[in-house]
C-alpha cells in the first residue's frame, strides 16, 4: 500500500467535531442522523404502500441536498453468541434459556454457511453555506470573530431544525432518526475514511466526556482535544 491519502480524505476533510456538528476545513457544516430499518417485504401490501407514500413525502419535503450513506458490515456473530450464551445460562429462566440456546445454535450453523451482514443507514444533513465570510476582510479582528460565531450559531440552529424535520418526516413511514453525538461521529469518520489508522480510535478512548470533546483533523491524521 502506498502512503497516499484515500479519496475520502481528499474530498471530505474534517476540520472539527463539536456539539454534534461536523465542520469541514472549507467552512461547511454537517450533522449526521442514524436511521432505523424496516423489512418492507414483511409489511403486506397495505403496509408497503403506506411506507412508500411516507418515504415519498419525505423526499418531496426536501428543499436542500442530503446524502444517504449505507454501510454494509460483517456481523460480529461471535461476540453476540457469547453474550447470548451467557444470558441463557445465568440471566434467563430455564424455558427462555433453552430458546436462547436453540437460537444460538441456529445462528452458528448459518454463520458457517454464509457471511452474516449488518446494514447501517445514515443521512448527512447540511446547513446552508454562510455568505457573510466574504465580507470579513473589511472588519476588524474582533468583529470578524463575532461574525464568525454568529454564523456558526445560525448554522447549528438550522441543522437542529432540519434534523428534527427529517425525523418527523421519516416517522411517517415507520423509521426513527437519531442524531449522532461527537464520539459517534468520530467513530463513523474513523470507520469510513481511515480504517487503517488508530489515531481516531485512540482519541475516542482517551476523551470519553462527549460534552468536552473537540476533534481536529488534518489530511491523514486526527487528534482530539478538550475544550473549556
Amino acid at each position: 500500500m502506498s502512503g497516499r491519502p484515500s479519496a475520502q480524505e481528499v474530498h471530505v476533510r474534517v476540520g472539527s467535531i463539536r456539539d454534534g456538528v461536523v465542520r469541514l476545513v472549507d467552512g461547511q457544516v454537517r450533522a449526521v442522523l442514524e436511521i432505523s430499518s424496516i423489512s418492507l417485504g414483511m409489511q403486506g401490501d397495505t403496509g408497503q404502500e403506506a411506507m412508500l407514500a411516507g418515504y415519498a413525502g419525505y423526499l418531496n419535503s426536501l428543499t436542500y441536498p442530503v446524502q444517504t450513506l449505507v454501510r454494509v458490515l460483517p456481523v460480529d456473530i461471535d461476540g453476540y453468541l457469547t453474550r447470548l450464551d451467557r444470558r441463557a445460562r445465568h440471566d434467563l429462566p430455564p424455558t427462555l434459556g433453552d430458546v436462547a440456546q436453540d437460537t444460538a445454535a441456529y445462528l452458528r450453523r448459518k454463520a458457517r454457511q454464509r457471511t452474516l451482514l449488518d446494514r447501517q443507514f445514515y443521512v448527512v444533513v447540511p446547513a446552508d453555506a454562510p455568505t457573510i465570510h466574504r465580507r470579513w476582510w473589511s472588519f476588524g479582528r474582533a468583529s470578524s470573530n463575532r461574525l464568525e460565531q454568529e454564523a456558526a450559531d445560525t448554522a447549528a440552529k438550522q441543522l437542529s431544525f432540519r434534523c428534527d424535520e427529517i425525523a418527523r418526516q421519516l416517522a411517517r413511514c415507520g423509521l426513527t432518526a437519531r442524531r449522532l453525538s461527537d464520539a459517534e461521529l468520530l467513530d463513523l469518520f474513523h470507520a469510513c475514511f481511515c480504517p487503517d489508522s488508530v489515531g481516531l480510535e485512540h482519541a475516542r478512548l482517551e476523551h470519553a466526556d462527549e460534552a468536552a470533546l473537540a476533534v481536529t483533523a488534518t489530511l491523514g491524521r486526527a487528534a482530539a482535544t478538550r475544550v473549556s
